[in-house]
């Protein structure tokens, strides 16, 4: 039993000794080795190490990841136009030299992100004073995103930290600037509606002048044609009659009578007073027509 006790207590010793003084780095973390205070040690590469126990020595580990500072209230910058602009941005950046980051933050992520973001500020101040909205929010958005990062990164070098990255996000007018320009915009758009509401009704009334001339036109040459062939059909009934006429003078008489008779009575109720010894009853008066 003692001899059980012993080997246990054996078996504890080693592996408290091996946990003090083994340690594993992963892919995401820098190690940094304290000799009693001071750092001994830099190890960014993955794997098992070996280390004096505590407090001879002892490790403290640094993010590896690339990070992301993120605004949380949009900046807001004057234009060299003196126009005010809300800017939102954010930057990637990691841990590029751990010992100077340790030596610069004591490794405080905190501490370097609100240093990085004041310079930040100051690129963003730099390159956006010197441009016109216009400038800023298209033409030389890019070149903007470049300078800030220049900037930035060279600043940040003797921090232990590397830009990776820097976006701006969105860019809009300060909230009393976009109200003017809402304005205007909608004074402009109006006035531009308008515009094409006036050349549309110009247009419509040269449409409708053109139909009516058009129409006029057609009307005429068809009233015309309609003529010219009544005329023609008149003339031709003319010579029918004048050829009957000759033909036939008493049956062309009879004819017409016939003719003017249905006329003149055309409904039941249709009443003549005439002479009934006229000649317009002539052919009722007779029995027989030569």
């Amino acid at each position: 039993m003692q001899r059980v006790f012993s080997i246990l207590c054996g078996f504890l010793i080693i592996c408290f000794f091996a946990s003090s003084t083994l340690f594993v780095i992963n892919e995401r973390s820098h190690a940094l080795v304290f000799s009693l205070g001071e750092i001994s040690r830099e190890i960014s590469t993955p794997g098992l190490y070996f280390k004096l126990p505590a407090p001879f020595q002892n490790v403290e580990f640094l993010d590896k990841r690339i990070l992301t500072i993120e605004s949380k209230d949009a900046e807001r910058i004057q234009t060299s136009e003196k126009k005010n602009l809300s800017i939102d941005s954010f930057v990637k950046w990691r841990i590029a030299n751990p010992k100077l980051f340790y030596i610069t933050f004591g490794g405080n992520e905190r501490a370097a992100k609100e240093r990085l973001q004041a310079q930040i500020r100051d690129a963003l101040n730099a390159s956006v004073n010197i441009r016109t909205v216009k400038e800023v929010v298209s033409v030389e958005r890019g070149k903007i995103m470049t300078e800030i990062l220049n900037n930035v990164a060279s600043r940040a070098k003797p921090l232990g930290v590397e830009i990776v990255d820097v976006r701006l996000r969105r860019i809009e007018f300060a909230p009393e600037i976009s109200k003017s320009v809402y304005r205007r915009m909608e004074a402009e758009r109006t006035r531009v509606a308008n515009e094409l509401r006036s050349i549309g009704a110009a247009e419509s009334e040269k449409i409708r002048a053109e139909a009516d001339r058009s129409r006029e036109e057609i009307l005429a040459k068809a009233n015309t044609r309609a003529q010219i062939i009544m005329g023609e059909g008149d003339a031709e009934a003319s010579a029918i009659y004048a050829s009957s006429f000759g033909k036939n003078h008493n049956f062309y008489k009879f004819y017409k009578s016939l003719e003017a008779y249905k006329k003149s009575f055309a409904t039941k109720n249709d009443t003549l007073i005439v002479d009934p010894t006229s000649d317009f009853f002539q052919f009722m008066k007779c029995s027989n027509v030569k």
